[in-house]
């Protein structure tokens, strides 16, 4: 486990432990139009070889802080009544095979809430935008440094306080150029994180 992995996860311990007074009947949040949420997500990468051809296996941490804002009230009136979300996020990663590299990205992003759970709401997610790293021109999957992120995923918020919530779930993720230079067979791997979002 690295050195970012054990603070990460104290930080998420001692903030659900500093939580853990408030009774449950208290936490039920009311996410109205216009609610904003910054989050802190992290996780670690892992790469899939999709074909013969995807060689490199990448893996390493990821940190995704993140902004948002509610755009609906719920919308629906089943299990899958819901809320729209749409905001932005970084992306950083850490490369740590076939070499140490990095990577930065700006995503926009919209996630789908399912709120008929209460306190506990699980949701769907969506991002894309560029993304730069130096891991490019170094693998036979990517040809340049500039590429796009594309990530897709679930999860769940866990609501301890009406303002604040742990979060946990799995994206699967992609890089690559967009045609902008060969070779271009994109590198793709899964995402489990684990964070927490503020509401105000």
């Amino acid at each position: 486990m690295t050195s970012f992995t054990r603070r990460f996860s104290a930080l998420v311990v001692g903030t659900m432990m500093t939580a853990s007074f408030v009774h449950a009947e208290n936490v039920s949040p009311s996410i109205t139009v216009g609610t904003q949420e910054v989050g802190l997500t992290a996780g670690y990468l892992f790469g899939h070889r999709l074909t013969d051809l995807h060689t490199t296996k990448q893996h390493g941490p990821a940190l995704m802080p993140s902004w948002m804002m509610t755009l609906t009230d719920p919308i629906g009136d089943s299990w899958y009544r819901g809320q729209i979300s749409l905001g932005a996020e970084m992306v950083y990663l850490q490369f740590r095979e076939p070499l140490v590299t990095h990577g930065i990205g700006f995503t926009p992003r919209i996630k789908y809430t399912f709120v008929a759970l209460g306190r506990i709401r699980p949701y769907l997610e969506f991002a894309g935008g560029p993304f730069w790293t130096d891991l490019g021109g170094q693998i036979p999957e990517e040809a340049n440094e500039f590429n796009f992120v594309l990530t897709g995923g679930v999860g769940i918020s866990w609501f301890l306080t009406p303002q604040f919530a742990f979060n946990a779930g799995y994206r699967f993720h992609h890089i690559s150029n967009a045609g902008t230079a060969f070779p271009n067979l994109g590198l793709n791997a899964s995402l489990p994180f684990a964070g927490f979002s503020f509401f105000f």
